[in-house]
């Protein structure tokens, strides 16, 4: 077998740099002996790998297919070389994680801090739900904690923790009539002007999920990229939002939003842990995520 995981090597730091010069400094070598690994590399496969744009290197179709299998194979190559050597299971300064919005935002960084304050991951993704689906599944994260259930075949997904959703509003907005038990009708909420995220985040699909099969459709307001702008807007009276009780509490505390009672049940959804099926697990990978399973938030 004539390819090398150093090929494998300076392929990807092309790829992050866009140059054979910038990589060469990544992987320690002269920029004459990354171009000539390169050129080897693009001769075994015989296919060029990069567009030659000037001095950069862009990535073609062909380089984008192999970004996968090199990153499987150097992260397999890199975790052999860990399990020989003596490992601290609580310095976790060499992973990288992924995580959806909400769990990014509120509860990742208050478990890693008591996980342990003295090592904190190399990088922490935040992107919505599909993005770290992706992120995970090509081996560019190590683990990813996502919003929403997802369809990967390429991925273990684990259930984790329940969040529960609640529908709040300005109180400036609040003009609707209750029933007799102080409850908000389900017509009133389906006439209602709703502030939804983008499609392909965990919580737009948590909030179809939860209010479709019995509101049968929920009238767009605006869309929004976060749940930030979503809760400012709700505060500004730009209408109803169902967010996660974590992400308002806050504001309903300060008295900016209310809570709406409804004939709604109790609406809740999954958190998920999701490692690729192919990752090689760390010792401290596997201790990191074992004290993520175990953390609760009612005990804080």
């Amino acid at each position: 077998m004539r390819l090398t995981l150093r090929q494998l090597q300076i392929f990807m730091a092309v790829a992050e740099t866009g140059s054979t010069a910038a990589a060469s400094d990544v992987v320690h070598l002269t920029q004459s002996a990354s171009s000539a690994a390169l050129r080897e590399l693009e001769g075994l496969l015989n296919c060029y790998l990069f567009d030659r744009v000037g001095k950069r290197l862009l990535l073609n179709d062909n380089g984008r297919q192999l970004i996968p299998q090199a990153r499987l194979l150097l992260d397999a190559a890199t975790s052999i070389e860990k399990q020989f050597e003596p490992e601290r299971t609580d310095d976790i300064s060499g992973l990288n994680l992924g995580t959806s919005t909400t769990i990014g935002i509120y509860l990742l960084p208050t478990i890693l801090a008591e996980f342990n304050t003295n090592h904190q991951p190399g990088k922490i993704t935040v992107a919505n739900t599909i993005d770290i689906v992706n992120a995970v599944a090509d081996f560019e994260v190590d683990a990813g904690f996502i919003e929403g259930y997802c369809h990967q075949p390429n991925l273990h997904i684990e259930p984790w923790l329940q969040d529960e959703m609640i529908i709040v509003c300005s109180p400036a907005h609040l003009t609707f009539t209750s029933n007799s038990k102080g409850k908000v009708s389900l017509s009133a909420l389906r006439d209602s002007h709703w502030l939804l995220r983008e499609n392909g985040s965990g919580t737009r699909e948590a909030v179809e999920h939860a209010l479709l099969p019995y509101l049968h459709y929920l009238t767009p307001a605006a869309e929004f990229s976060n749940s930030e702008a979503i809760k400012n807007a709700a505060v500004a009276g730009m209408g109803l939002a169902c967010l996660s009780r974590l992400v308002v509490k806050d504001l309903i505390l300060q008295g900016k939003l209310i809570e709406l009672r409804s004939a709604l049940p109790k609406l809740q959804r999954q958190f998920y842990i999701i490692t690729a099926k192919k990752k090689i697990v760390s010792n401290r990978l596997a201790t990191l995520l074992d004290f993520c399973r175990k953390w609760s938030p009612n005990s804080h």
